[in-house]
């Protein structure tokens, strides 16, 4: 399993790693390239592999009227990481203090002193250091003095286009499901715990599971096809999810509302998750409640024969 740190005090053990930098949201393709490389390094060189994230993430922490972001939440990221053969992982807050950090000091008191890293691997465009005035040309600079090699693979390409987070989250959001899906070498996917909410879907014939999305990245508000799984339960089930605002019902927060197929039972604080198999349409305000009810009818008729 896993060893997790808050900071850049490590175990004697991981001192001398193999070390990657980044925020890895989803874990895509891009990413498992740059670790599958990290991996013939440490069969090569008989290092263990380590991973610096911060959290929130910088972006975010800059930028606070960035509310949703996330293509996968902390806890999916680590377990996405840990079925990648890394041995630790460093998740340090990013606040006001961390982020006024110099560049040289960044690479002189953590990754030289405390990390002693052997091997740092980043992308073309990492930025570091106080206002991110450090890049991969001043971590090359610095490769000699303090006694670390910098790898930086070639962005992977599909289509002519560089696999990147951004590039899932703009697809997810114009409601490019597939090709989303396609670059995170997965289903997209939303975990969280049910709430308790205003019951409107379970009065007019559909009851759903109400999930607060948080800061994850908003998807084209609509509806979907969805596979839904439970905590230590391997049972899946099929149903279809509203993602959005519920403009017939004039709600104003965002919300992740599942409908299960033939299910029955209490999933009151369950932690569910959610994947997203197919985009059936854009959420849309409905004249009536029978309207609406029409719809969801030709809705799920569709989401039973998605796979």
């Amino acid at each position: 399993m896993v060893k997790l740190y808050k900071n850049f005090d490590i175990n004697k053990n991981h001192k001398g790693s193999i070390i990657l930098i980044g925020n890895f949201d989803g874990v895509h393709l891009g990413h498992q390239k740059l670790f599958k490389l990290a991996q013939k390094y440490k069969k090569k060189y008989n290092l263990k592999i380590g991973v610096i994230n911060f959290d929130p993430m910088p972006k975010m922490f800059f930028n606070k009227s960035i509310k949703n972001f996330r293509l996968s939440s902390k806890i999916q990221k680590l377990n996405l990481l840990n079925n990648l053969a890394v041995d630790f992982i460093v998740t340090k807050k990013f606040d006001k203090t961390f982020s006024k950090t110099k560049s040289i000091n960044f690479i002189k008191n953590i990754l030289s002193n405390k990390l002693k890293a052997r091997f740092i691997f980043v992308s073309n465009n990492f930025r570091f250091g106080n206002k991110r005035e450090g890049d991969v040309k001043f971590l090359v600079q610095n490769e000699q003095k303090y006694k670390y090699q910098v790898v930086k693979p070639k962005p992977f390409l599909i289509n002519k286009k560089i696999v990147s987070s951004s590039l899932i989250r703009s697809y997810l959001e114009k409601g490019f499901l597939q090709k989303a899906n396609k670059l995170l070498d997965r289903k997209w996917s939303i975990e969280g715990m049910v709430q308790k909410g205003r019951q409107v879907g379970k009065k007019i014939g559909f009851p759903t599971c109400n999930i607060d999305i948080k800061d994850y990245v908003l998807a084209k508000p609509g509806v979907y096809a969805v596979s839904v799984s439970r905590k230590n339960n391997f049972k899946t089930l099929k149903g279809i999810a509203n993602l959005g605002y519920r403009p017939t019902f004039n709600q104003k927060k965002i919300l992740l509302e599942v409908h299960l197929f033939n299910f029955s039972g209490n999933l009151y604080n369950k932690y569910l998750s959610v994947e997203f198999l197919k985009f059936i349409r854009k959420e849309k305000k409905f004249k009536n409640i029978n309207k609406l009810r029409s719809q969801i009818k030709l809705d799920l008729m569709i989401a039973k024969k998605a796979t």
